[in-house]
Formats: structure tokens, C-alpha cells, sequence
């Protein structure tokens, strides 16, 4: 719905989607929308976004998230 602000891939083929970002300026097509992490398996035969659940005790109201970075250990 509101599109994704950026990507992360990992060598597996696991794909970190941030979406939601609400900026000062920019139409929000769901403005009341708190942001959200999709994953998506890039290697099965139809990869479908996910939604990732966040854990309780983080203000998920004002979550906007601009960009995303993984790291492989």
C-alpha cells in the first residue's frame, strides 16, 4: 500500500523491506499507518512479502523507518 523505502538482501536470498516512511512534504497515502519490516524469500518459486512482527515494549505508533542495513556475522 504505501510502498517500500528500502531494501536490504542478504547472500541467502532474504530480503529486509522497509516501507512506511512518512516525510514532511510527501503525500502519505496511509498517514495513521505506523511503519512496518516485510521479509521476503528472494530464492522460492513465488516470493511473497511478509510482515515481521516487532517484539512488545517498542513504540511501534511512531515507528518510520528510513532506510535499513543488515550485518552478517
Amino acid at each position: 500500500e504505501t510502498g517500500s523505502e528500502d531494501i536490504d538482501i542478504l547472500p541467502n536470498g532474504l530480503a529486509f523491506i522497509s516501507s512506511g516512511l512518512k516525510y514532511p512534504g510527501l503525500k502519505s497515502f496511509a498517514p495513521d499507518k505506523p511503519g512496518e519490516i516485510f521479509l521476503m524469500d528472494l530464492k522460492e518459486d513465488n516470493p511473497r512479502a511478509v510482515e515481521l512482527r516487532i517484539t512488545r515494549g517498542f513504540d511501534l505508533a511512531s515507528f518510520n523507518p528510513h532506510g535499513i542495513s543488515t550485518y552478517v556475522d
